[in-house]
């Protein structure tokens, strides 16, 4: 794994973990003090946040597997500060907008 490829993995995780966990308050020690009545659980994860997620999830399976940085549409380099703005982009520039299109 390239030095990129690390960082970029790194800062992936860090988006994961804050979306994850959404806000949640810290869970209290006292064991009776856990129990909670239906209305207080949390609100369900967002669409757009489940998204985020699975875009966040197919970028780290991507640099696992060595794929990173390449589109999946043309199978060109996707560009260095594409990956910096954007870590979990698909697509290149230019396929990107072909594609955003389509979804």
């Amino acid at each position: 794994m390239s030095r990129f490829e690390a960082d970029a993995r790194e800062v992936l995780l860090r988006r994961r973990r804050s979306l994850s966990q959404g806000g949640a308050p810290p869970r209290p020690s006292d064991p009776a003090a856990r129990w909670a009545d239906y209305e207080s659980m949390p609100a369900p994860v967002a669409e757009g946040v489940r998204r985020e997620l699975a875009e966040i999830d197919a970028a780290l399976e991507r640099i696992q597997q060595g794929r990173y940085g390449t589109c999946l549409a043309c199978g060109g380099p996707m560009g260095l500060q594409r990956l910096r703005a954007i870590p979990e982009a698909r697509y290149c520039i230019a396929c990107s907008g072909h594609h955003h299109a389509a979804e």
